[in-house]
């Protein structure tokens, strides 16, 4: 995933573009999460999609998506916004 230019690190969108068909979908998140992942989208200067994306690539191919540093930027983010549920809690999440 390319992690975004704030990083400094050097990324794989510097490589020859893979072509894909996207489509436009309609996901329900919870507020929160969204929230977070927004912010974490633009501390990292990509767009949601593409943040996503990156996330479910590497975690189909049991890779982690971040380094530590943008670990602890998360950490911010959940604190900023509230976010208090976590990987345990996503088989038990309801609707109000």
């Amino acid at each position: 995933m390319a992690t975004g230019r704030k990083t400094g690190k050097t990324t794989k969108t510097s490589a020859a573009p893979v072509e894909v068909e996207r489509v436009q979908t309609g996901v329900r998140l919870e507020k929160r999460l969204l929230k977070v992942l927004k912010g974490l989208a633009e501390y990292l200067d990509l767009s949601l999609g593409d943040l996503l994306e990156g996330v479910a690539l590497h975690a189909l191919e049991n890779k982690p998506p971040f380094s530590s540093a943008t670990l602890k930027r998360i950490q911010d983010l959940k604190k900023v916004y509230g976010l208090d549920i976590g990987a345990g809690d996503s088989h038990r999440l309801a609707d109000r």
